[in-house]
């Protein structure tokens, strides 16, 4: 017998489907069968504040659902799992940089499956389709000499907003006062910082300022 997670410590996780009702409605019936994940809004709180997941579905990965990436990264605390119908290696390094750390084929996305991701993800792992993450590491090197460090990923291991917050801790700002700065909530900053320091092992803020320091990125 299943046993069931409290609704209060269940993962939050929000879908983004686009104009795709019927994904939309799939996905949320999927995920109606897990005791360990609560579906929620993005425009409703708890909703935004304490996301912990963000599922943005879609059948290619094009300019619109890499700007809703983008939007989840800069204004939540949410990590972002594309699940996509098909993806090639070069639309994967745009996804990735505009904020996905996990990515799910749809003919991959059983209940079973969803909710294992979700769980790897919430606890600040990613997952990526084995063939996919294959061909990225044999490739990585390459990429790293050749993608303008613009396009937000850092192969070191730091994205564009931890860069960003990681500046303004350099800087000496409290928490409340980078919050303010970026435009984002306490607990969002908080969260990337934790985040940064916990996906690296590092053992505090200041550790993680010197490890962007020396990895020249800040």
């Amino acid at each position: 017998m299943r046993t069931h997670t409290p609704l209060r410590e269940r993962i939050l996780v929000a879908i983004d489907a686009g104009r795709d009702p019927i994904s939309y409605a799939g996905i949320v019936g999927q995920l109606a069968q897990s005791t360990s994940i609560e579906v929620a809004s993005f425009d409703h709180e708890p909703g935004a504040s304490f996301l912990q997941v963000a599922l943005v579905v879609a059948e290619v990965v094009d300019e619109e659902r890499l700007s809703v990436l983008r939007r989840i990264q800069r204004t939540t605390s949410a990590q972002s799992i594309l699940v996509i119908g098909s993806i090639t290696e070069q639309a994967l390094l745009p996804a990735l940089a505009a904020g996905a750390v996990g990515v799910i084929l749809r003919e991959q996305a059983t209940p079973g499956h969803l909710e294992s991701v979700i769980n790897v993800v919430a606890n600040q792992g990613g997952h990526l389709p084995p063939a996919l993450l294959a061909n990225l590491l044999t490739k990585v090197g390459r990429v790293q000499d050749t993608a303008p460090a613009s396009r937000g990923l850092a192969f070191a291991g730091l994205q564009e907003r931890e860069v960003d917050v990681l500046r303004l801790v350099a800087d000496g700002l409290e928490t409340a006062e980078i919050a303010a700065k970026l435009g984002w909530s306490v607990r969002t900053i908080k969260n990337v910082i934790q985040g940064v320091t916990t996906r690296l092992q590092l053992r505090n803020r200041a550790h993680a300022v010197a490890y962007a320091m020396r990895e020249g990125h800040i």
